[in-house]
C-alpha cells in the first residue's frame, strides 16, 4: 500500500540497526533489491508514517462536511460512469437482431452486417455486466466511508491498521510530502 513517489516501485518494511539503534523503517524495495532502477528515495520512520496517515484520516475527519460533499460527487461521477448501455437494453437489440438475421437468412439475403452486429453487442453486454460489478462496488466503498465519517465523533489518535486498510488504497512517498488516495477517490497530501 506504500508506494514510492520517485520510481513508483512499493515500499517495505525493513527492521534496521543503524549503530545500535533499533527500529522499523519503510524503504523503496529499489534500494533494497537490484529492480533496475537507480531510486534516491528517503527512508520513512514507522512511527513517523503512522503520524502522516493519521493526520490524513484526521484532515477528512475534521472536514466532515466537505469531505461528504466531495464523496456525494465522486457518487455522481460513478453513477455518470454508468450511462452506458445496460445489459437489459443490449438484450432488447440483440433479440430484434436476431430476429432480423433469422428473416434474412430464410430469404437467403447476406447477414453479415447483422451478425458483426450481434457479435459487438455481445462484447458491450459482457462488459455493461464487468462494468456494473466494478460500479456497485466503488458505490459500496464510497457508502462504507460515508457512514465511518458520520460515526466518527473525534480524532485519531492512535494508528489503527484495520482502519487504515478499510479506508486508504495508496500512500505515496514523496521527498517533500505523502499523497494518501483513500479508497472514496479522495486525496489527501501531506507536507513532510
Amino acid at each position: 500500500m506504500v508506494f514510492c513517489g520517485d520510481c513508483g516501485e512499493f515500499f517495505r518494511r525493513v527492521h534496521w540497526n543503524n549503530r545500535g539503534c533499533k527500529s522499523v523503517v519503510w524503504r523503496c524495495v529499489s534500494r533494497l533489491e537490484n529492480t533496475g532502477h537507480v531510486c534516491r528515495a528517503r527512508t520513512v520512520n514507522e512511527e513517523y508514517l503512522q503520524e502522516v496517515v493519521i493526520q490524513a484520516i484526521n484532515q477528512v475527519l475534521c472536514k466532515k462536511d466537505d469531505f461528504l460533499k466531495a464523496l456525494q460527487t465522486n457518487i455522481a461521477t460513478v453513477i455518470k460512469q454508468g450511462d452506458t448501455l445496460s445489459p437489459e437494453v443490449i438484450d432488447e437489440r440483440l433479440r430484434e437482431l436476431q430476429k432480423e438475421l433469422l428473416k434474412k437468412a430464410n430469404q437467403k439475403d447476406d447477414y453479415d452486417a447483422i451478425a458483426d452486429e450481434i457479435l459487438r453487442l455481445r462484447d458491450m453486454r459482457k462488459q455493461a455486466e464487468v462494468d456494473s460489478v466494478v460500479r456497485d462496488e466503488q458505490m459500496r466503498l464510497i457508502r462504507d466511508l460515508q457512514d465511518f465519517i458520520r460515526q466518527q465523533p473525534t480524532t485519531i489518535t492512535d494508528f489503527d491498521e484495520t482502519l487504515v486498510k478499510r479506508l486508504i488504497t495508496k500512500i505515496t512517498v514523496f521527498e517533500d510530502h505523502f499523497t494518501i488516495d483513500f479508497k472514496s477517490g479522495v486525496t489527501i497530501d501531506i507536507k513532510a
